[in-house]
C-alpha cells in the first residue's frame, strides 16, 4: 500500500468515525479524480486529500492547486450526472501531516 492510499484510508476511517457513510474510493475520469465519496446527513461529501510527511514546502493545506479543484469539481459534476443525482453536495479536504489530521468542511 503506497502512503496516498495509507493517507485516503486513515482519512475514510477519521471521517466515519465523524459519522460520514462511506460511498467510493478513487473514482477517476480522463479529466478528474476523487479520492473519497462519503454521506453526511443529506449531503454527498466529496473528498481531496492530501499527505505530506514534512512541512519543508508547505503544508498539505498548499498542496492543493486551483487546477485540482477545477478538476475535482468537474469530476464531482460528473459523476452526480452520472448516477442522476440531484442531492445538496459539498467538498471537504482532509489535510494529514505527520500524525496530525484537519478536516476542512466546504473548503472550496
Amino acid at each position: 500500500m503506497t502512503l496516498g492510499q495509507q493517507a485516503e484510508s486513515r482519512a475514510q476511517h477519521y471521517l466515519e468515525q465523524q459519522g460520514l457513510t462511506f460511498v467510493e474510493r478513487n473514482v477517476r475520469y480522463p479529466f478528474g479524480e476523487i479520492d473519497l465519496i462519503m454521506r453526511h446527513k443529506n449531503h454527498w461529501v466529496f473528498v481531496e486529500v492530501k499527505y505530506r510527511s514534512a512541512n519543508l514546502y508547505g503544508g498539505a493545506l498548499q498542496a492543493l492547486s486551483r487546477a485540482q479543484i477545477t478538476r475535482i469539481r468537474k469530476a464531482a459534476s460528473h459523476y452526480l450526472q452520472l448516477h442522476r443525482l440531484d442531492v445538496p453536495c459539498r467538498f471537504d479536504v482532509i489535510a494529514i501531516e505527520t500524525e496530525q489530521i484537519h478536516w476542512l468542511i466546504d473548503a472550496f
